[in-house]
């Protein structure tokens, strides 16, 4: 009992987006600090959030994006997303598809989910303009934020901002289970 108490919080979060996107080069950021273009898949480490230790596990979905059987099982497991596109359209264009596909499969709205615009610091590349990113994360209720793995901008930003999404979903649902079984019912029932 004691060890449970002592253990780490560990929050699942399942990197997605368009092959050549950079979410592989946004995770080596985050965990190393530097800049690498390499394609990976599973990392774990231990960060303070908030003033609490914590262990973020990320799993990188480079170059398997294709294959639904295992793309279900990944977003299956995680528990929270960092959707990643380029500021450009057709990686744009597929997040939608992105977070059609996580919501089917948790079978659930209300997922901790970031929308990701990543390589920022190519501005003349750039065929998505912020304002239309911005509204589509509003359209969906969630966060958008814009950065470079290159110049390491906003990289901690988002993690961060998703471990803390995932750990007040984790709350909330503590909440719920904690609740009598008459409470559960008083809830559903109606008096007509």
């Amino acid at each position: 009992m004691a060890a449970n108490r002592n253990a780490l919080a560990l929050h699942k979060v399942i990197m997605v987006g368009s092959g050549g996107v950079g979410k592989s080069a946004l995770t080596l950021q985050f965990m190393y600090d530097e800049f690498v273009e390499l394609k990976a898949d599973s990392y774990r480490k231990k960060v303070v959030l908030d003033g609490e230790e914590v262990q973020v596990d990320i799993l990188d979905t480079a170059g398997q994006e294709d294959y639904a059987a295992i793309r279900d099982n990944y977003f299956r497991s995680g528990e929270g997303f960092l959707c990643v596109f380029l500021t450009e359209s057709e990686s744009f264009a597929a997040t939608a598809d992105f977070r059609e596909q996580i919501l089917r499969v948790k079978e659930e709205d209300n997922v901790p989910f970031l929308l990701v615009g990543n390589k920022s610091d190519l501005e003349d590349r750039r065929q998505v303009g912020v304002e239309v990113a911005k509204a589509r994360a509003e359209q969906w209720a969630v966060s958008y934020v814009e950065t470079s793995a290159k110049t390491r901008a906003n990289v901690d930003k988002v993690f961060f901002d998703l471990m803390r999404d995932i750990r007040a979903r984790k709350m909330e649902d503590g909440k719920k289970k904690t609740k009598s079984w008459a409470e559960r019912i008083r809830e559903r029932c109606c008096i007509l």
